[in-house]
């Protein structure tokens, strides 16, 4: 790591490189005890830099989504079986889905049934969704589709839909008429354009010449509006050697810019670990409830070659007859990893699939197979009267179906991708040295019936602090996304706001997947 990012990673942690506290916003707030300064930020518990020590069985666990419904199946003339979900929004009128139609061919060679377009659902709910006839692009000789108004050509330039992916820009000073915003790879020079729309459903060039240039992007290149840092931010995919369907190893990289045209040189990320791992793609994104932490769904990739395991995996024909016109695509299996940040740059990734393939049934353990939308979104929980929980839409049956493939939800709870667990032998987790803007502290946490949470705020020494010590906390425990602590039948932190303090949570048998002082 350079110097740079060094100073840039604790700068968003919340530290200086001196080991100084910083505000949130990176102005320094204490010079020379190492406090953390978390103002009244969610903090979610999926890295290190909060942990001062985990005592007893509390343990960090990731935890994967639950399958749910199909709600798309790519049947459509204009899809088929390479199409997948790039994108889901949650807006005031319900939620869009923007996605790539596209299909193969099998036969001697593998070739394109039609070219790859970028088409639109739409739902109220967020599991039923529609293909509105749009009326904008001719297919097959009729308008009668969902395909958005898409250039072919940008200049002297010929673009390559299969890599496009849309944002709403949350800049807020963006102009309407360019609220949604991609960036789309053109050949040749190989090189990003970016591409502006006031509705997601024409698009247009914000200039005619390529902004980034140098490198594969030859899977979805991920732009979005970092609220924090008040930047553009964009991630692609790098190969270190040879092509990418012929040995080479895919990476992913990211660059900034203020304007979407001048970008930074784009840096290859960094990770906790020195494991090779190869990322088909990267699904970063910054969390919308605790918006300083970027989350991704990278796909990882492997090929694991021929052998008993391999054959008997569902769709063994059809992964044969893809092998005889390139081994790696009978052979080669994809899953969803986790992975965050507090700098966009360096990632604490997880070792387990946040998403496997699952049980073996048609359409699955193959190539692209849960490819996973980002960012998730809320939608209601199936349990009446249950909170809002996360959806998530992963492909499957990719390559494999006919007459296309098709997107499956998961769902997972709010702030719940990882937590601190106690079973019910318990133990505790304390934290650094603390200082906060807020009145009240919030826990989204989960217990069992018999279990329970105690918090206590103490001095940066350990001693805890007259009237928050552990015993003057009652037990906390049920399944809340925001409840507040008490301690003495009193909830207020005014009078600590800005004192440098600790926090030591006593748990048994529970979660605890976020606090939030505010």
């Amino acid at each position: 790591m350079t110097d740079c990012s060094r100073r840039d990673w604790l700068k968003y942690a919340g530290l200086s490189a001196a080991g100084c506290a910083l505000s949130p916003s990176g102005s320094t707030a204490a010079e020379s005890n190492g406090v953390i300064d978390i103002g009244s930020r969610r903090e979610l518990m999926v890295d290190d830099l909060l942990v001062d020590r985990l005592d007893g069985s509390v343990r960090r666990r990731m935890h994967s989504p639950t399958p749910r419904e199909e709600v798309l199946r790519f049947d459509k003339p204009w899809e088929g079986n390479s199409s997948f979900c790039n994108e889901v929004f949650r807006t005031e009128g319900g939620y869009q889905m923007f996605y790539r139609g596209w299909a193969y061919r099998y036969g001697e060679n593998l070739a394109q049934a039609h070219s790859a377009m970028c088409c639109y659902a739409e739902s109220r709910d967020g599991i039923h969704w529609e293909r509105p006839n749009l009326g904008l692009t001719t297919f097959a000789g009729s308008r009668d589709n969902n395909i958005v108004q898409f250039p072919g050509k940008i200049g002297d330039y010929t673009t390559v839909p299969s890599t496009f992916t849309v944002t709403i820009d949350e800049n807020p000073d963006c102009p309407a008429d360019a609220r949604y915003k991609g960036l789309v790879l053109v050949l040749e020079p190989r090189g990003l354009v970016p591409l502006q729309s006031p509705d997601g459903m024409r698009w247009t060039p914000v200039t005619e010449e390529p902004v980034i240039t140098g490198d594969a992007f030859d899977s979805q290149n991920r732009l979005f509006w970092d609220p924090i840092r008040r930047e553009y931010r964009v991630y692609y995919r790098y190969v270190t050697s040879g092509e990418s369907g012929n040995g080479g190893t895919r990476g992913i990289k990211t660059a900034v810019s203020s304007d979407l045209i001048s970008w930074t040189e784009g840096e290859r990320l960094n990770y906790h670990d020195s494991r090779v791992v190869q990322m088909y793609d990267n699904g970063v994104f910054p969390y919308d409830r605790a918006p300083h932490l970027f989350v991704g769904f990278p796909q990882r990739y492997l090929d694991r070659g021929w052998s008993d395991s391999m054959r008997a995996l569902p769709d063994r024909e059809h992964r044969e007859m893809r092998s005889r016109m390139m081994e790696r695509l009978g052979t080669a299996l994809t899953d969803t990893l986790l992975m965050t940040s507090r700098d966009g740059l360096n990632f604490n990734r997880f070792g387990e699939a946040f998403i496997r393939p699952g049980p073996e049934r048609p359409g699955t353990w193959n190539y692209s197979h849960t490819y996973t939308s980002c960012p998730p979104v809320e939608t209601a929980s199936a349990l009446p009267g249950a909170p809002d929980e996360l959806s998530l839409y992963v492909t499957e049956d990719y390559w494999t179906g006919e007459p296309g493939s098709a997107v499956r939800r998961y769902t997972l709870r709010s702030d719940g991708f990882v937590s601190l667990r106690a079973d019910g032998h318990g133990g505790e987790f304390v934290t650094k040295p603390l200082q906060f803007a807020g009145d009240q502290l919030s826990l989204n946490f989960s217990t069992s019936a018999a279990g329970g949470i105690h918090v206590e705020i103490q001095h940066p020494d350990g001693q805890p602090i007259e009237g928050y010590a552990l015993q003057e906390c009652p037990a906390i425990f049920g399944d809340s996304l925001d409840r507040t602590v008490v301690w003495q039948n009193s909830s207020d932190l005014k009078s600590l706001a800005g004192t440098p303090i600790r926090l030591r949570f006593t748990m048994q048998d529970a979660d605890l997947y976020a606090f939030q002082v505010s």
